[in-house]
């Protein structure tokens, strides 16, 4: 706290402010290193091969009662991942090197009582949802760059997202769709790479 009665009226403003300020500064570190919703994420890793960079990536979630009430009467919902390798720069904004997405479609046929997961056109069917989940909760071996892609020289991060995507849904159904309604499934991560463009995260 300022001493003295020569404190200005402005500086006994910005000291009282200082608190809040720093917890503004703090929770925007901890966004650019992870936000989730109702999705935990319990394994992101990558990979430089001779064909490119390669992530696998493992989830842990359950549909909300919301999204699989949706699900069991007809409607499609749709899960997506999605991947970014950038380039930092100090002078300029961080260059995008290459981005990279997947879609999973998980949808209800009643006729044969089963679940369908359709991904980069292979289709295969369950018996049970927690099997159909299973099969879309993460992904191994996906290219998500070319090694042409990668040949410039500096540090580079990832920038990873997965989520319930709302968007696909029938157009009714996305006025006011939020977490308060039961349809937030979501995570984001973002994770620097070493020099040969590996990088591990792993939880419990």
């Amino acid at each position: 706290m300022p001493k003295g009665r020569a404190a200005s009226p402005l500086a006994w403003r910005l000291w009282r402010l200082l608190p809040a300020l720093l917890l503004v500064a703090l929770l925007g570190l901890l966004a650019r290193h992870a936000l989730a919703d109702g999705v935990e994420l319990s394994q992101l890793s990558t990979q430089r091969t001779e064909e490119g960079l390669e992530l696998s990536f493992s989830t842990r979630f359950e549909l909300t009662r919301a999204a699989e009430d949706a699900l069991m009467k007809g409607v499609p919902i749709y899960f997506v991942a999605e991947a970014s390798v950038l380039r930092n720069r100090w002078y300029w904004r961080d260059a995008r090197a290459a981005r990279a997405s997947r879609t999973w479609r998980l949808a209800w046929q009643p006729l044969t009582r089963q679940f369908k997961v359709s991904t980069g056109g292979l289709n295969q069917s369950y018996f049970s949802l927690s099997d159909a989940l299973l099969s879309l909760r993460g992904a191994s071996g996906w290219r998500i760059a070319e090694n042409r892609e990668l040949e410039d020289e500096g540090r580079f991060y990832l920038e990873f997202s997965y989520r319930l995507d709302t968007s696909q849904l029938p157009k009714p159904m996305q006025i006011g769709l939020g977490s308060p309604q039961g349809w937030g499934l979501n995570i984001e991560r973002t994770l620097n790479l070493a020099a040969d463009f590996s990088s591990s995260l792993t939880t419990p």
